[in-house]
Order: C-alpha cells, then structure tokens, then sequence
C-alpha cells in the first residue's frame, strides 16, 4: 500500500465536540484507568506481532517483547512503549480517528453495551482524562514508513510520517494537565501499575528519569576521600598497566553497581496453569502475593473451565473469625489477566463474597467502562458453575477427610450458612454435609441428628425440636436439665443463626429450632399436664399478683404452675419467636424497624408446689413480702441476663441488706 508522505491535518466534524467531556464524565469514573487502557492496549500489540510470528506471517526479529512506562516529571509526560506490531498510517487514521471520532450519540450507542477489551481507539481516549496533548509515534511490522500523530483534546488533529522512528512497535506521549498533576509521582504510577496490570502476560517496566538521573549522580559522587588507598591507586593506573585480573575486577565492580530492572508484573499467575500443574506450596505463596498479610487460606478450588464458556481462576477459602473480615480482601475479576473490578457481587452469589482469590474469564461482558453487564447469560452460567464447584469441593471434603473438615468448621460455617440461606440449590447439595455442632464439641449432620433424637425430642405431632444454646455460659442451668433428658443441644453463637434458623424451618420438613430456656423443661418438647398444685385457687390469684410487678425494658408474662417440689422456685424463660425476631433485629435485618425498640419479653413460670411460695404467702410484713418477691424476680432475669442498670443495682443493695440483718 502506498502511504502519503505529506503532513495530514483534519478537523473532526462539529457535532463531536462533546466526544471529550463524554469520555471524561461518563465512560470511566476513575481517572487513574487511563494507564490500564493503554497498557493493556500495548499488551495486545505484543500478544498480537507474537500470534502473527507464530503463524508464520513475516514479522521480522520479535526482539524484546515488553512494555515501558516511562515518566518524566521535568517534561511532565508518561510514555507508554512496546514493541508490539505497530500501525501504519491507515491504520491510525482508521483506529483513532474515526473509531472514537464519531458523533457523541453515535458513539455511546455503537459501545455501551459490547466488550471492549481490545478496541484499541476506545481505550486510547481515556488518555485526554489526565493529558492536554497526546502524541503516538508507530511503525508497523509491514514494511511501511513510520507514522506521527497527534491532537490537544479539540476536534482538530495531525497526522504525518515520522522519519525517526526506526523501530516497530508504537510510543504513546501523554503530556499531562494540571488538574491532573498527580499522575507526575512516581509511587502514585507505580501503585496504579501494581493494581491493574500486576498479572500482565507480557512483561512490563517501569523508569522514572529523574530517579535514574539521581542514581547517576550517586554513582559518580563517591569522591577520593571515601575511596581506600588500593582504590585511589587502581583508578590512577591506566588499562595498559593494569593486569589482566585488575581489568576483569573492574568489570565486574562495574557490573554489580549497575541496578537490573525488574519487570513490575507477574507474567505467569497460578490461575493460568493447570491444576496437575501446582503443588500446595504454590497456591499458599500465590495466596500471599494477593493477600500479604493474610493468615494462611484453610484451602482452595482452582477453576479450569472452557466450554460452554471460558472461565479461570483460584478461589480461596480464607479463615473467617470476625464478621468485619467478611468484605475485606474481595475477590478481583480479571479478563484476560486485566484487572477489572473487585465488586463482583453479580457475578458470584451473595455468599461467595466471603472467599478470595481472583476469576479470569473473557466470557463476562463488559461495557465501555469495563463494568461488567448484569442478566447476560454467560454471568448466570458462571455463577451457576461456581456454586456447584464450591459446593461439590466441600462436600468431598466431607467426604474424604471428615475429621481435618471438622477442624476446619468454625470458619466454615458462617460461610455455609448463609449460602444455605440465601441459595437454594447450595442448601439443597449442603444439606450432606452441613454440621451441628452440640454443647460438648461433637459434630453431627442433619440427618444423624435426626437420626440421634427422634425418639425424645419428637412432638406428638411428629415435629423434631432442635434444642439449642447460643451462651453455654448464661443458660448452662437451663443446658444441664435438657441434659438430665438426654436431650442433645446444638452450639448456636454465630452471625445469620436466627436467621439460618428461620431459613431451615421452612427448608427442613416438620422441624422447629427451640432455645433451651424458652419454655421450662417439662414444656420444651411437648406441653406437659399440671401436677396437682398445693395451692388454693384465692391463693394461686394473690401470688400471681405479687408478681406481676413492673421492670424496666421488660414485659412480664406471669404464670403459676404445679411442678416438683424439687424443681427451682422460679423459671425466666424468653418465647422463641419474639426474642429470635428482635435478635435479627440487632442484626440490621427487615425486622429492625419494629422489633428492635421493643421490650423484652419473658415469661416468669412460679413453682406453686415450692415451699418458697408460701413463705410469700405467710409474710405479713408488705415490704418484706415484696423484698423477697423481687429478689425472685431478679434471680430469674439475671440467669437470662436480662437485670441491667439500676435494676441491678437494686438487687445488690437488697441482698446486702438481707445478708445484714
């Protein structure tokens, strides 16, 4: 093709005025993605001259295939380089000006919605975010002259052959404006660098002239008077006088004090491999360079996916022990090892946002600002697929190694419950392999709790009661009745249980999740009969009355029952529902608007075959009467851990005063 040597200056046509505020405001909403796009753009003319080498098409000598970012503060430029294919004249004209350069209406409509990894006009632009000139300066593998363009960020641009330019490949110039004179620092490019491109295939370097510049000056500024005697007289001696080994120790001083860059990228992430391919020890060390300071993942599912779509990456179980770790340390989205976004929440169901480590897959479509669409079908199959993975992985770690799961369960199942929640086909698969953990530290599934319990704690109307404790500690009386049952209670202290439980009694045919002081022991399976009662019916209503006293923040259900002489005096139990609704409350759930600012609710079960209730009863003194009424009352509160505040204080003066007379 024969390529004008003429300089070519063209004005864009008037209604693309608005082409730059456009990319300004609308297509990215942060200016540092600039360098993203042309160094991913560089990544693509290297990956691009390497296929055509391959091909066998004549490319000439690859030479060294990698990219350089220079920066120049004095001059107040960045430079991008490779050596990639390069473009002809044609081609720039074709690629920049009139792929970007069409109206503004135009434009938004032909790429907001299509993948635009590796439009090379459309990330090219975003260079103008931070520049007030950019220049490109290209020589194509075909054997044509080189080319020269260049525009201000106005409609007006130009084009011309470059005599200077011997080598192919292209050199982009971004003269940076003074809104955006950050992109001058060296650790502010470096970091960007670090946060998009750090798994770049092609290897890329970083240069700040002014830094080399300083190193040159250090290298020169060792004077005579830090130099040792033997120095001062081998610089004084020409190479004729030197030895042979003299001269061979000065080129190797010489070489040591010379600095070798280091490409700033890794050019072969783990997730590219194949599985078969990685030892234990890779995937810990990979987990270390994503996540530095992270305590060793507990382990790991490698995705290896190309049909029906195409999907990598290394997805890590971390050790969750704190509910503020949860959205700490996301998961990244890569395309084509171009960092993308870590907000990948439409991408992995809710749940998943608990795990790391990174996806890769070209498939994910991504608009002009590299977000990635919602509802597209490829997104739903990705999802789809990586729940099943996840779940099938933990299920043959149930599977194969129960006891190292078992060790493993209290990160695990904050994770594995809200997928259980918030997932319904994760429940249905984690159903096998989902634990309950009791109050002596054994595990069980569903299915051998069931199995377990069937006999004592089946209501007549063939419902299971699973008995739980969220605080060993507090309910360890309410604990060791359901114990002298042999009823088996579950440990529930963790963030989502209300919640899960609330969840698996909908999921879980004919079951229902209890507290173990919701109701007294005799009441927690089935509503036991009423032993005969001591008590008069005049004196059943004059107690019950007594008791029937006002707490601050609490709303007391009063209630006489004929129990074992034996059995304490005074039961505070809290309905599962009510306190079960105002704990998810205090979690921020739906429920927070009424639940939350509600009293307390407890029911106060009194013992009436107890010798206590007529000790009440035969007291005349009234402030005595209610003296002994209320230290009940308290009593029972404080195992529910319900006495707060002066109400507590009360109590103690009480007591004090009692002990004292």
């Amino acid at each position: 093709m024969a390529t004008t040597t003429k300089t070519k200056k063209g004005t864009i046509r008037v209604q693309t005025e608005n082409i730059f505020p456009i990319i300004k405001k609308f297509l990215y909403n942060d200016h540092d993605i600039f360098l993203r796009e042309l160094v991913s753009n560089a990544m693509d003319a290297t990956q691009k001259i390497k296929t055509l080498a391959a091909n066998g098409e004549p490319t000439g000598d690859l030479g060294d295939l990698r990219i350089n970012v220079i920066l120049d503060v004095a001059q107040k430029t960045l430079t991008i380089q490779d050596m990639g294919l390069g473009m002809t004249m044609e081609e720039v004209d074709k690629y920049i000006n009139q792929v970007a350069f069409s109206s503004a209406e135009d434009f938004l409509q032909k790429y907001k919605d299509v993948n635009i990894i590796g439009h090379f006009g459309l990330g090219f632009y975003s260079a103008f975010m931070v520049s007030k000139k950019v220049e490109i300066f290209t020589k194509s593998y075909k054997n044509e002259p080189a080319t020269y363009w260049a525009c201000d960020g106005s409609p007006e641009y130009e084009l011309k052959v470059d005599a200077t330019k011997k080598d192919r490949g292209t050199t982009i110039v971004l003269h940076i404006n003074e809104e955006s004179q950050e992109f001058l620092d060296q650790w502010r490019i470096q970091d960007i660098l670090k946060k998009f491109c750090k798994f770049l295939p092609t290897p890329i370097y970083f240069e700040n002239i002014e830094e080399k510049k300083d190193d040159a000056k250090t290298d020169d500024a060792k004077t005579d008077d830090a130099k040792t005697d033997d120095e001062k007289t081998d610089d004084a001696k020409t190479d004729d006088e030197k030895t042979d080994d003299e001269k061979k120790e000065a080129e190797n001083k010489k070489e040591e004090t010379k600095s070798v860059p280091k490409p700033i990228n890794n050019t072969q992430p783990l997730w590219i491999k194949k599985p078969n391919e990685v030892t234990k020890e890779d995937y810990e060390s990979f987990y270390k360079e994503l996540y530095p300071f992270n305590e060793t993942p507990l382990f790991w599912i490698h995705l290896n996916v190309d049909y029906p779509f195409n999907l990598t990456g290394i997805l890590y179980f971390p050790k969750i022990k704190e509910k503020v770790e949860i959205q700490k340390d996301r998961i990244q989205l890569y395309c084509n090892q171009v960092y993308v976004t870590d907000e990948v929440k439409d991408i992995l169901p809710d749940f998943m946002m608990m795990l790391q480590g990174v996806i890769d897959s070209p498939d994910i479509p991504l608009n002009v600002s590299r977000s990635y669409l919602q509802g597209d079908a490829n997104v739903k199959k990705i999802n789809t697929h990586i729940t099943k993975k996840v779940a099938d992985k933990l299920d043959e770690l149930f599977r194969t190694d129960r006891k190292s799961y078992q060790e493993k369960w209290d990160s695990l199942s904050i994770f594995i419950k809200y997928g259980m929640i918030t997932d319904a086909k994760f429940q249905e698969k984690a159903n096998a392999f989902y634990l309950f953990k009791d109050v002596d530290g054994n595990f069980c599934t569903f299915e051998e709790y069931k199995m377990e319990t069937e006999t004592l704690q089946k209501k007549k109307d063939d419902q299971l009661i699973i008995l739980y404790t969220n605080d060993p500690i507090k309910q360890d009386s309410y604990i060791q009745s359901c114990k002298s049952k042999n009823y088996k209670v579950i440990l529930f202290n963790e963030l989502f249980d209300s919640s899960f439980m609330n969840a698996m009694e909908s999921k879980w045919d004919k079951v229902r999740f209890k507290r173990v002081d919701a109701d007294t022991i005799d009441n927690l399976i089935d509503v036991a009969e009423n032993k005969e009662m001591v008590l008069s019916k005049d004196e059943t209503e004059q107690l019950k009355k007594l008791f029937e006293v006002k707490v601050n923040g609490i709303r007391l259900n009063v209630d006489i029952k004929g129990l074992s002489p034996d059995a304490t005096p005074i039961t505070a139990t809290r309905p599962e529902f009510s306190r079960r609704m105002k704990e998810m409350a205090k979690s921020g759930s739906q429920f927070s608007s009424f639940y939350a600012n509600a009293d307390d609710e407890v029911n106060v079960v009194i013992n009436g075959n107890h010798a206590l209730c007529q000790t009440v009863l035969k007291t005349t003194d009234a402030t005595a009467q209610q003296s002994i009424v209320r230290n009940l009352i308290d009593l029972a509160l404080l195992s529910q851990g319900l006495l707060q505040g002066p109400d507590l204080t009360n109590y103690i003066n009480r007591s004090i005063g009692q002990i004292q007379k």
